[in-house]
């Protein structure tokens, strides 16, 4: 394992933590554990983390919504948010807020440490959506070699999903896209969730982006870039 840094789990939880770093060191990650989200940002500013995982319950002053609107000030660390079942507004307040995939509790070890590769693969491989390394539209410039997006010479901060459906919409330009296919090809076909994560994704786009960048909403659907 060749990362660049260590996986952060920030969870209250003693039996989920352990378990979670008994998996993650098992297929070679170093881990770093916090139980609070004080503690988390202590460890996400003294290290250099590959992925940060982090409980939306968390006890004491900040809850991992809090962590996450505080770390996505300064970091474009992937972030997957742990998520109870029936806690619908904090998934999409935890995309909102940056975070790049959630995972609802109880889950299946295997199906995170799946994420967490997804996630990883596509934050170290250059983006395969333009021959060109950069493509400007309507004043953005996309830089995929580095993986960076520009708006009036400022750059503008992406979390490593928003990027990937950005250039999802570069590679598809002008094709109609429904929600399923938007999932599979930037998500992959073995996620399940809710389509709103696409709804969420796209608000958060076009929030960056500004209202004159060409991302439609296809009634009927789902969206197209012009």
């Amino acid at each position: 394992m060749e990362e660049s840094g260590p996986v952060i789990v920030v969870e209250d939880d003693p039996s989920i933590a352990d378990l979670l770093n008994g998996y993650l060191r098992k297929e070679g990650y170093r881990v770093l554990l916090a139980s609070n989200g004080t503690r988390g940002l202590e460890l996400i500013s003294t290290n250099q983390p590959c992925m940060l995982i982090l409980d939306i319950s968390l006890p004491g002053e900040m809850d991992g919504l809090d962590v996450c609107r505080e770390v996505r000030r300064t970091s474009a660390v992937p972030i997957i948010m742990l998520t109870a079942r029936d806690a619908e507004l904090d998934k999409i307040l935890g995309l909102e807020l940056g975070a790049d995939d959630y995972v609802t509790k109880p889950f299946s070890p295997r199906e995170l440490l799946s994420r967490i590769r997804a996630i990883l693969r596509r934050t170290a491989a250059p983006s395969k959506a333009q021959a060109e390394d950069q493509i400007m539209v309507s004043g953005v410039t996309v830089d995929f070699r580095t993986r960076e997006v520009f708006a009036s010479g400022q750059s503008i901060p992406f979390t490593t999903r928003e990027f990937e459906l950005l250039a999802y919409f570069f590679q598809n330009r002008r094709v109609a896209l429904s929600r399923r296919q938007l999932l599979d090809g930037v998500w992959g076909p073995d996620w399940y969730g809710d389509d709103r994560t696409v709804d969420v994704h796209v608000r958060q786009l076009r929030k960056k982006l500004g209202s004159s960048f060409p991302l439609v909403t296809v009634w009927g659907i789902g969206y197209r870039m012009d």
